[in-house]
């Protein structure tokens, strides 16, 4: 089979036709079974293999961040991406969409303007006075808190924890990642956004902003806290280091440090930190704690997690 002519390094992993032709792109090396066709106008390199054991929830960010950058050429002036497609791009946690259901691009027009008209793209209009705009990712994007601010039809759960990722303060500490790392938004800026005017899902915007924390680093930890509080328990600590004696025992997702009760979420573990998490737990374990381990089979029967919490309260 003979091989692909090489394309220009100018061009990105998607790009305008009308870019490639400039560039002496020939119409034969466009139509190469190598190239993605996502969009009329634009084509894409094909990505490599999926790795099988990539996370879901990270593998539709992941589609959706593709998605978004397979568009990112038939962008006009006063377009940007928004809503999920504006989380995604920032990283952010959304709700897993079954397979076999469209993930949809989300493009705003801001102002006036003639919307979106594409298979596959939820088109919106924005408001200059709701909407920030940045493109320090390469690509016209909603900024985190307007982000935030347009995801108000997400379930409350979601919503919470989406709030969480954005306003996260990276503290110092025992390995602590990226400590002193600058948040992409801070409570009081949501709160701005939401007193600017008017927005869909105003009300459970406003309720979900009273539950955002600053020290959750994970949607599953929100989740579980958000279960936990709403069933009538104290709110515990989040991802507290613990110490016995001067010596470090572990950072613990969650904490109720009067009972000496730790709540540890497990997702999915590799290989290189299943020992490490096995011994740390092991030594909370040995200086008194009570440790509950939640997995996502625990976490899908509620009621059950909420009693293992309280017994181990002694409420």
């Amino acid at each position: 089979m003979p091989r692909s002519q090489p394309l220009p390094e100018d061009l990105g992993d998607s790009f305008a036709v009308g870019e490639a032709r400039r560039l002496g792109v020939g119409a034969g090396r466009l139509r190469g079974s190598d190239l993605l066709r996502p969009y009329s106008g634009v084509r894409a390199r094909i990505p490599p293999r999926l790795d099988r054991e990539e996370d879901p929830y990270a593998e539709q960010r992941r589609m959706r961040v593709e998605q978004a950058l397979r568009y990112a050429p038939r962008l006009r002036p006063r377009q940007y991406f928004s809503h999920e497609t504006a989380v995604a791009l920032w990283g952010g946690p959304l709700p897993f969409v079954p397979y076999g259901r469209g993930i949809e691009v989300h493009v705003s027009t801001l102002g006036e303007g003639p919307l979106v008209r594409a298979a596959g793209v939820a088109r919106h209009r924005g408001d200059p006075r709701l909407v920030r705009i940045r493109t320090d990712l390469g690509v016209p994007v909603a900024s985190p808190v307007s982000s935030w601010a347009q995801s108000g039809r997400l379930p409350f759960p979601e919503l919470v924890a989406l709030g969480d990722f954005f306003c996260r303060v990276w503290r110092r500490g025992v390995g602590r990642p990226q400590p002193g790392r600058a948040p992409l938004a801070t409570v009081v800026q949501l709160r701005a956004a939401l007193a600017a005017g008017r927005r869909p899902g105003g009300p459970l915007l406003r309720e979900a902003i009273e539950w955002i924390r600053e020290d959750s680093w994970s949607p599953r930890e929100s989740e579980v806290r958000c279960l936990l509080v709403a069933a009538g328990l104290p709110e515990p600590e989040l991802n507290v280091d613990l110490f016995e004696g001067g010596a470090f025992l572990g950072c613990v997702d969650m904490v109720y440090r009067a009972q000496k009760v730790a709540i540890e979420y497990l997702g999915r573990v590799h290989a290189g930190s299943w020992g490490a998490d096995v011994e740390r737990l092991a030594r909370l374990r040995a200086a008194g704690w009570i440790v509950i381990e939640v997995t996502a089979e625990l976490l899908a029967d509620p009621r059950e997690l909420v009693r293992r919490v309280r017994r181990a309260l002694g409420l």
